[in-house]
């Protein structure tokens, strides 16, 4: 059954705007590049190392009454925050050299204080602890996967396509990744394990819309004997926008969900996902398809290789 169609009979003009849009991805990619070389990032507790502590009241609580009494008693690094409702709290402290176990001395210290100004029981929900070297050793192992991941999709893509699609493709993923750790660097929003593991699905997601458009352009060079590249380009991209906004529209869906609905906990998973689906339909187009054409991909490097009989010679002039 063929897929359902919403947009039928396109003629957009996109690789017409390619120029455009490669400007535009320059200057953004330029000021994200500075945000992170100068900004750098505003890292959980996953990759600096730390205490993190749950708790719950029974009634609802304000951040700021929990942040002045923490201050008040010895405490003017925690990270205050809502996880899920007014009642469930999330305490972040920075790392001590003591080690673990005093660590655990402060989780305590915590509870008591709070407890004691709250007037009334506080449930202490889950306590857990970094080390530094932990979140460094996370961190680097962090990075190297985002990087062995670009390494192997390169490696795919110029096997099953042309080596110009391979080059494209990793050209536009490194553009998602830049594009979406980029906001969380400008932003100062924090970044930890889920949000890395978002930036992961969202290569895993931008490379599935960009095979289907190779795909689609392959097989179009193969149908389609007059029309140059550009022109088979445009038609391929537009035989599969349809496809690619009920993929795009419905993910959007459940993401905003998730992050207006799930809570502090996956926050910045969420949004890191949504960024990644918006800017890598854009990439798609304008970055993995424009560099396969820039780099002077041709109908020969897709079409298939003819079978030869012994003896026989091949003219393979254009």
């Amino acid at each position: 059954m063929a897929p359902a169609q919403i947009l039928t009979d396109l003629d957009i003009d996109f690789m017409g705007k390619r120029y455009i849009a490669a400007v535009l991805s320059a200057a953004v990619l330029v000021l994200f590049l500075g945000a992170m070389l100068f900004r750098g990032f505003e890292f959980g507790l996953d990759f600096t190392g730390g205490t993190v502590i749950e708790l719950g009241y029974e009634e609802p609580v304000a951040i700021a009454e929990i942040t002045g009494t923490l201050r008040d008693n010895g405490f003017p690094d925690a990270i205050v925050q809502y996880f899920g409702s007014r009642t469930d709290i999330l305490i972040r402290l920075p790392p001590v050299e003591e080690g673990e176990d005093a660590s655990a001395r402060r989780s305590d210290q915590v509870v008591r204080i709070l407890s004691e100004a709250a007037g009334s029981g506080v449930e202490l929900r889950r306590v857990e602890f970094v080390g530094p070297q932990v979140g460094e050793q996370l961190r680097e192992q962090g990075g190297l996967a985002v990087l062995f991941a670009l390494i192997g999709i390169l490696i795919y893509v110029a096997v099953r396509f042309e080596w110009r699609f391979a080059l494209g493709a990793v050209a536009a993923l490194v553009h998602d990744v830049i594009f979406t750790v980029g906001i969380f660097s400008i932003f100062h929003i924090e970044f930890d394990l889920t949000v890395l593991a978002a930036v992961l699905a969202v290569i895993g997601y931008s490379l599935n819309d960009t095979i289907v458009i190779f795909d689609r352009i392959r097989e179009n060079f193969r149908k389609m004997r007059k029309g140059s590249v550009i022109e088979i380009c445009n038609r391929s991209i537009n035989q599969t926008l349809s496809r690619t906004i009920i993929t795009s529209g419905t993910t959007l869906l459940v993401l905003l969900a998730l992050y207006f609905l799930g809570g502090a906990a996956i926050e910045g998973f969420s949004l890191a996902l949504i960024i990644g689906v918006l800017v890598g339909t854009y990439s798609t187009i304008y970055i993995a398809t424009a560099m396969a054409v820039w780099l002077g991909v041709s109908k020969q490097d897709l079409l298939p290789t003819p079978a030869v009989k012994e003896g026989e010679v091949v003219d393979d002039r254009p």
